[in-house]
């Protein structure tokens, strides 16, 4: 009988470690090819060599752009460069970004850009730029305002707190308010590994403010990009490995509740919310192994995806782009302007297309 019961034990044990495996290899899409998709007139932006890892586009056209992130377990082919955030005008026909200055003050040594988000106080007109950085690979989020006339960051705060322990986007909706995602329960590689192939729902959305810190939404895989609705109602929360958006509702005392869910196939990344149609842009990596191994013989490819009528019952999923990363790898970010498409990634190119 002992052992026989060894042996159930090692079945079950087996048998579980299989079902893990199986359910492993569909939330990283191990398998998932993908067929090309193009657009025409479409062109790398010189200058941005390093990554592009989110946009944010203003209404007037100019865009601002996170780059240089160094993610643990993720390629990178600088690591020795402190990140930068890169400026471009979309209504410059020669499509020349530029790295801005940040005031002094600031550590530009451990600089470490990932998610960013810009807030207009209608006040004055002051821009505020908000950016998850990650010095030593810890997480703060910094507050800039954007002083144009001089194309400067002047850096305003940093906000470090313990519910902000692995943070990876953040949305704002003050000056010195926001959503941020936890992508990350754990925060040792090795235990974000083994939290990733258990398959743990443990990661959420923190809202903060001075006066306000709390958990506002959880059960994710792994939360990643976060955006608000055009109209300034919804929240959108992409969870990379649970590949879907999450949609909630945003009440006044600024508590989240759930609306629906959209499945998608891809690992989603950063959302962009058209303000001119409401439809939901995100770069997703279409076989998440390829990111995790990097080959240079089988890159990780792109994928772009537009979700319009994202409230309806049946919303539209289209692939405006994809690649097998012979033009951009592992691209992370969509983000759209009078018919211009901006396609960012975390370490490599930034792509410019006309829709």
């Amino acid at each position: 009988m002992g052992a026989l019961l060894k042996l159930t034990i090692i079945g079950v044990l087996l048998a579980a470690l299989g079902e893990r495996l199986v359910q492993f290899s569909h939330r990283i899409n191990l398998f998932r090819e993908i067929a090309p998709v193009d657009l025409p007139n479409c062109q790398l932006l010189k200058g941005i060599e390093y990554g592009a890892e989110d946009i944010e586009i203003l209404p007037n056209g100019l865009a601002f752009i996170s780059s240089g992130l160094k993610y643990p377990g993720i390629v990178h082919f600088a690591p020795e460069n402190p990140g930068e955030i890169f400026l471009l005008d979309l209504n410059d026909e020669k499509l020349r970004p530029s790295s801005l200055r940040i005031s002094k003050g600031f550590d530009l040594s451990t600089f470490n850009p990932h998610g960013i988000s810009t807030y207009i106080d209608e006040k004055d007109d002051s821009v505020y730029l908000f950016v998850v950085n990650h010095p030593h690979y810890k997480s703060t989020v910094e507050i800039f305002r954007f002083a144009e006339e001089e194309n400067v960051l002047v850096h305003l705060k940093t906000i470090r707190h313990s519910a902000l322990h692995s943070v990876n986007d953040v949305v704002a909706v003050g000056p010195e308010s926001f959503y941020a995602t936890n992508d990350y329960y754990f925060t040792d590689f090795i235990m974000r590994i083994v939290e990733m192939f258990i398959g743990l729902r443990w990661t959420n959305v923190v809202y903060y403010s001075p006066g306000d810190v709390r958990q506002v939404a959880t059960g994710f895989y792994s939360a990643n990009g976060i955006a608000m609705s055009s109209d300034k109602k919804f929240i959108y929360v992409a969870d990379v490995t649970g590949h879907t958006v999450n949609i909630f509702e945003k009440h006044e005392d600024w508590s989240l509740s759930p609306v629906k869910v959209v499945q998608l196939d891809c690992l989603l990344d950063n959302l962009f919310v058209d303000p001119a149609t409401g439809d939901v842009w995100t770069g997703a990596h279409p076989n998440g192994f390829k990111l995790l191994i990097y080959n240079t013989e089988d890159v990780p490819g792109s994928e772009i995806i537009r979700i319009q009528n994202i409230h309806s019952d049946h919303p539209t999923v289209t692939t405006v782009y994809a690649n097998n990363g012979s033009v951009i790898q592992a691209s992370t970010v969509a983000a759209v302007y009078d018919n211009k498409l901006l396609m960012g990634t975390i370490f490599h190119r930034a792509l410019y297309c006309e829709l």
